[in-house]
């Protein structure tokens, strides 16, 4: 009697020679009636390609959305007193509407709040300016903002040269400007360096000492059509009629997010000193909320473009197991030949389902290849970088071993039942 092990042994080295052998008489197949096979392999591209295709491209756009507030999104908070409105489809989503935050109540809240964190104050100046340098302007479109040293921390701004403003600058007013990277490219069009240059914003003059890393048009963003000015200039050059002053909070800790928003509303409270049982007439707006709205409305496109995707594949499904019915009549005369060799039932339905399941994997492979370059294509057009969608390259291989198990069954099952002695009389 053998051991158990070397039993073992012996049932996997042949299921392994089976396996190979199998695969083997299923690319022949396959490379026999080419034609066929690239016509079915390029059906079940076209679903997968439809299906990884789309899914990847929202991937890119979530990811994008994600990318764009995640500076602010899972540790950040702004207190306001403007209701911010946003329509996604024929939902609107607005915030509350209170009096103005005074310049004196956001620099006391900055002062006051002992959370650990970095608050920033500012104060939008603008968003019709027009910049100038030399004989170069640009259009009116410039966004002008007031902010103090923190703002580029907590807003998630980078600079790619120069300098951030200095504690000094701030609070001396000082005539000194960072710009976005559209303003530079409007202005500076031979290409100079831009910091120390003097340029004109509105009717003031103004020193570069810096320029934003380009984010580009984002949801509800400015762009880079922007000019950061010290917020003590905005209000002297600037100035209006209750001017109205926004706080912004990064929290140092994200899981105490909570208990921040809590304490900056209860010293804000303080501030404007309302009474235990009035309402706060202010705004706390976490600044991934919008992410929360736009990502809720890509899920139902995400649910229709996978319904769409499935539909495609199941015609792909079809297809696949109408060719295989084919191949079998076909093929009965060889079905006849392989069985009265010595072929069982069992090997002949292996045979045809690995034939189905090579088929499908070649059509995932080539549909995979393809829906990420069209994925892609549309992350590329929207700014973001390229994106592997491994969860959805892993759901399209399944999906089409599954496709090729559904559709070959039924022809492999056909094909094990076919009597030799009258498949080798067929004709």
């Amino acid at each position: 009697m053998l051991p158990i092990g070397s039993a073992s042994n012996n049932y996997a080295m042949r299921f392994g020679t089976l396996f190979f052998e199998n695969l083997k008489i299923a690319l022949q197949s396959i490379r026999t009636n080419l034609l066929r096979t690239v016509l079915t392999v390029l059906i079940i591209a076209v679903g997968i390609t439809a299906l990884v295709g789309i899914l990847t491209a929202i991937d890119s756009i979530k990811n994008s959305i994600t990318k764009e507030f995640t500076f602010m999104g899972a540790n950040t908070f702004t207190i306001s007193s403007r209701g911010m409105r946003i329509q996604v489809g024929n939902k609107r989503y607005r915030s509350k509407n209170y009096s103005y935050i005074s310049y004196y109540q956001a620099k006391e809240f900055k002062e006051k709040y002992a959370f650990p964190s970095a608050v920033s104050i500012s104060t939008f100046a603008t968003g019709t300016a027009t910049v100038k340098y030399e004989s170069e302007k640009s259009n009116p479109n410039v966004s002008v903002q007031g902010v103090d040293e923190n703002y580029l921390y907590t807003s998630g701004n980078e600079i790619t040269s120069g300098r951030n403003f200095t504690e000094e600058e701030i609070t001396s007013g000082r005539n000194v400007v960072i710009v976005g990277d559209g303003v530079l490219k409007k202005i500076f069009k031979k290409g100079e360096n831009p910091l120390q240059k003097m340029i004109s914003i509105g009717g003031g003059k103004y020193r570069v000492i810096g320029v934003l890393a380009a984010k580009g048009r984002g949801f509800g963003s400015g762009g880079d059509q922007l000019c950061l000015l010290p917020y003590t200039n905005v209000r002297s050059y600037f100035s209006r009629p209750q001017m109205n002053f926004a706080a912004q909070v990064k929290v140092n800790n994200t899981e105490l997010m909570e208990a921040a928003i809590g304490e900056a509303e209860g010293t804000f409270r303080v501030i404007r000193n309302l009474n235990p049982a009035d309402e706060s007439d202010f705004n706390v707006e976490k600044s991934d909320n919008l992410v929360n709205i736009l990502l809720g409305n890509i899920k139902n496109i995400t649910l229709v473009a996978t319904i769409i995707g499935l539909i495609t594949l199941f015609g792909a499904a079809v297809g696949l197991m109408n060719i295989m019915l084919v191949s079998v009549t076909e093929r009965t005369r060889e079905i006849g030949i392989r069985k009265a060799i010595g072929a069982t039932s069992v090997i002949v339905k292996q045979q045809f389902l690995m034939e189905s399941i090579v088929i499908g994997q070649m059509g995932g492979i080539v549909g995979i290849v393809f829906g990420i370059l069209a994925g892609n294509g549309v992350a590329m057009l929207i700014g973001t970088p390229f994106f592997v969608p491994w969860i959805w390259i892993i759901v399209g291989v399944i999906l089409c071993f599954l496709v090729g198990i559904i559709s070959g069954y039924y022809p492999a099952q056909k094909a094990s039942k076919l009597d030799p002695i009258e498949s080798l009389r067929f004709e």
